[in-house]
């Protein structure tokens, strides 16, 4: 009866051994298990913990400094990445380009800076205001915008020159007034404009209101314009397309929500949204 006791003895802790062996190895499959993610086991170092960086961690107000012609495509965008990002608010300050850029290196506080050329940009990356190397996104081209029905019968650059014709431009350090020169220089036309605009809305609006019978603007402000404007196309504007570049800036209150905002805007919906307004590619 001993035997047999010591028997069942060491058959019980042979049994219990095996049990925490087994534990044990369930336990290293279970961590196995628990540090992979989507099917994939994370770099080394990463802590499967961790929360994601997704949307619930962006949050706060990003200031965007957007040329003006941008002004209904990124509002829209940025209801969109708002709704992606529910913690963030978009607050966007449209002018030219120019005064932009100005106002950044003056220490204006901006998140984002995205400018209707690459000219103005420079001034920008030249003071090291950027946040790293501007992306182009975009690019533009003008046409001369007329009232509904082409009144004046306008069909090329040279048509402006009529006597008693007011043109509106945009001034010459503003992306569409460089544009509008280097356009009128190719075709050899110099004429007084009625008006130098700051920037392309408030040149356009100078047609929309009547006070002038054409401007010289973007195409994508045309047709933002919808019925209140036609667009006339003329052979010299291949020959002053713009190209858009933006950044998140080096001071940004933000810095996570610009990158974001850049990256949004660089991204499917983004060129999506701006080919639907009539921007080109880069």
């Amino acid at each position: 009866m001993g035997t047999v006791r010591a028997g069942r003895a060491v058959s019980a802790a042979l049994l219990a051994g095996a049990l925490i062996t087994l534990a044990g190895c369930g336990s290293d499959d279970k961590d196995k298990d628990d540090k992979k993610v989507g099917g994939a086991t994370p770099p080394a170092g990463a802590n499967a913990s961790a929360p994601a960086a997704d949307a619930k961690q962006l949050k706060g107000t990003v200031n965007v400094f957007a040329a003006a012609s941008l002004t209904e495509t990124f509002t829209a965008l940025g209801k969109q990445f708002e709704a992606a990002h529910p913690g963030v608010t978009v607050k966007f300050n449209y002018l030219g380009s120019s005064a932009l850029a100005a106002s950044i290196d003056q220490g204006a506080p901006a998140d984002v800076f995205a400018s209707a050329d690459e000219k103005n940009m420079k001034l920008v990356t030249d003071a090291k205001n950027a946040d790293g190397t501007p992306t182009a996104f975009a690019k533009n081209t003008l046409q001369i915008a007329v009232a509904p029905g082409n009144p004046k019968n306008i069909k090329s650059l040279a048509d402006l020159k009529q006597n008693g014709l007011k043109v509106a431009q945009c001034a010459s350090q503003v992306p569409c007034g460089a544009a509008a020169k280097t356009a009128l220089d190719a075709a050899g036309v110099k004429f007084t404009p009625a008006t130098l605009e700051q920037d392309v809305k408030a040149a356009l609006t100078k047609l929309t209101l009547g006070e002038v019978d054409a401007a010289l603007v973007y195409r994508t402000d045309v047709k933002a314009a919808g019925a209140k404007a036609v667009g006339v196309d003329f052979p010299e504007s291949a020959q002053a397309v713009n190209t858009y570049p933006i950044v998140p800036l080096a001071k940004a209150p933000n810095a996570d929500a610009a990158k974001a905002f850049v990256a949004f805007v660089l991204s499917e919906p983004g060129r999506t949204a701006l080919t639907a307004a009539g921007f080109q590619a880069p």
